[in-house]
């Protein structure tokens, strides 16, 4: 596993984006501080007048943002950043009804962020290279801050010249960006043995606090503590302490770990191995998504696990 350089390209780019929800956004946020060209298209008109605030220049349709793209910049092949949630959205945005990849030419360049299923990463790669469409598979981790700040992680698998042709694009959006390697369907493989992880912690994190404030101890200095011990975990800490605070916004719907781990658990399973301790994590998000909270941040797990906690054996 490789990183990129952390010292973005200093000639303008352009890039066409499809997705502008909390990363999405980031990215593109990134992407203007740096002074890049950015056409994008979001079906939400709050996420269109927020693209345009930032100096972006909103289209209609993914198959326009890909065009707007290429006629700006006639002499290059188009970068083009897919930033949804499932692949059903992936396939919808490349081939519906006005889908990009009619519009995509040989030598363009996807870049594949949501988290889903390796099969599903592979079956997209190879129907976009069938067409000479370089890919790729770039899932994120980090939050909207980090990627805004350009301090996000990106889990790159691609063909070898096209990592090392794309590396100064890479380095404007994330830092660091692993390569984990040319076979597509691997950075779909890191992201979710990642996220497995991470909800296994944000899970058990949420049943501790719960449990050491019906202890009665002050979260706060409970939280102090395991942040300098052996319990500490970054989204531990960083999702407890928007918990404790009572924030509101939305930083990861509760939704995106119940999916991710859903997936991480049907991929160990289709490799014929168990994951016990995900599995409970899956079910976990699943449980606080069948009470309401699937459109909540997923730091809301701690008002879950305090309910949870409360009730008797």
């Amino acid at each position: 596993m490789t990183h990129a350089s952390s010292t973005p390209a200093q000639a303008p780019m352009t890039m066409a984006w499809v997705g502008a929800g909390n990363m999405g956004m980031g990215m593109v946020q990134r992407w203007r501080v740096l002074g890049h060209a950015a056409w994008v298209h979001d079906v939400d008109p709050a996420r269109q007048s927020q693209a345009r605030a930032l100096g972006a220049t909103v289209v209609q349709t993914p198959a326009h943002a890909v065009h707007a793209a290429r006629a700006a910049n006639p002499l290059g092949h188009v970068q083009l950043a897919l930033v949804v949630v499932t692949a059903d959205q992936v396939r919808e945005v490349l081939w519906d009804t006005h889908g990009a990849a009619a519009a995509l030419q040989a030598q363009d360049t996807v870049l594949l962020c949501p988290t889903i299923a390796p099969e599903d990463a592979e079956a997209i790669a190879q129907l976009l290279q069938d067409a000479a469409v370089q890919v790729i598979e770039a899932p994120m981790s980090g939050g909207p801050e980090r990627a805004a700040q350009g301090r996000m992680s990106l889990m790159v698998a691609t063909a070898e010249a096209t990592w090392q042709q794309h590396q100064a694009m890479l380095a404007c959006l994330a830092n660091p960006v692993f390569y984990v390697g040319s076979r597509l369907g691997d950075g779909a493989r890191t992201k979710l043995v990642n996220n497995l992880l991470a909800g296994v912690q944000l899970a058990a994190a949420a049943e501790a606090m719960a449990w050491a404030e019906a202890a009665g101890l002050d979260p706060w200095r409970t939280l102090d503590v395991i942040e300098q011990s052996s319990g500490q975990s970054w989204i531990a800490s960083h999702r407890m302490r928007r918990a404790l605070a009572g924030a509101t916004d939305i930083q990861a719907h509760m939704s995106l770990l119940t999916k991710d781990t859903r997936l991480a658990v049907a991929a160990a399973q289709r490799a014929q191995r168990q994951v016990p301790l995900g599995q409970m994590a899956r079910d976990r998000f699943a449980q606080a998504c069948a009470h309401g909270m699937q459109d909540q941040d997923d730091s809301a797990l701690l008002a879950w696990s305090r309910q949870h906690l409360a009730q008797k054996p």
